[in-house]
């Protein structure tokens, strides 16, 4: 947004980017039962959880919750430390609803409906490309994987859309690093590692210094508050086994 010749300076800028936003799939429309158990994440994990932005989907109830059950339900996140911003792109009816509401659909967050029509909706991964934020570092794409050779710091992200990342520099305290396929991390891994972003579970992550606050694939996470002594510090390999993380030390 650029002031024209001879007005005063526009007053913002506004850039579209890669954020990093968690989501609330809900699997029965309770408040309470939902305030709890996020509310004991929250405390596990203050430093990952307390003000998260997240997305609330509603794809997996049985039918389409009421106005007032979706703002006690948005109440109930904000009760437990989070913060709403918005609902998950779905049908219709999802969208008439956050209309109502006030709300915007995430579109980066595809409900699990189908279109009206019958035909499954498009895939997250199929999205227009936008442009990364600022704090997001530059990479280049080699060999089908993206590349990242420089040191990630404490709250740069670097995101790899629809293929592996490689990075060969140290991943710090509060940094994230993303990839749609598996992550490679050839340094220390302080950070947050998130691979399968868009729901593949074959992916994995791999480091050669394991010391993670979090890592995840497809959205099965697990948070290290404590990093378990066999692994500490160890190359690693992580992968999806059902709906279970697991880890195992690579032999060097």
């Amino acid at each position: 947004m650029n002031a024209r010749p001879g007005t005063a300076e526009a007053v913002c800028d506004l850039r579209f980017g890669q954020v990093g936003i968690a989501c609330v799939r809900l699997r029965r429309d309770d408040a309470a039962a939902l305030h709890e158990e996020l509310d004991k994440r929250v405390r596990s994990a203050p430093q990952l959880f307390q003000r998260a932005a997240v997305v609330l989907d509603l794809s997996h109830l049985p039918a389409l919750p009421d106005d007032g059950a979706v703002d006690a339900l948005l109440e109930a996140i904000r009760a437990a430390g989070m913060l709403p911003v918005g609902l998950a792109y779905g049908t219709a009816e999802t969208e008439a609803l956050a209309k109502r509401m006030g709300l915007p659909l995430i579109a980066k967050f595809r409900a699990a409906y189908e279109r009206d029509n019958g035909e499954p909706a498009v895939p997250a991964a199929a999205a227009p490309a936008r442009a990364r934020p600022a704090a997001a570092a530059e990479a280049d794409a080699v060999h089908g994987a993206q590349q990242h050779a420089q040191p990630v710091r404490s709250g740069q992200q670097v995101y790899a859309r629809g293929r592996d990342l490689v990075v060969t520099a140290p991943v710090a305290n509060g940094a994230e690093v993303i990839a749609d396929g598996s992550v490679h991390v050839y340094g220390a891994l302080r950070g947050r590692a998130l691979a399968g972003a868009q729901g593949e579970t074959r992916a994995r992550i791999y480091c050669t210094e394991f010391r993670a606050e979090l890592v995840s694939i497809a959205g099965q996470y697990r948070v290290f508050e404590q990093i378990p002594a066999e692994f500490d510090g160890q190359p690693v390999q992580i992968w999806l086994d059902g709906d279970k993380l697991r880890i195992a030390r690579l032999e060097r």
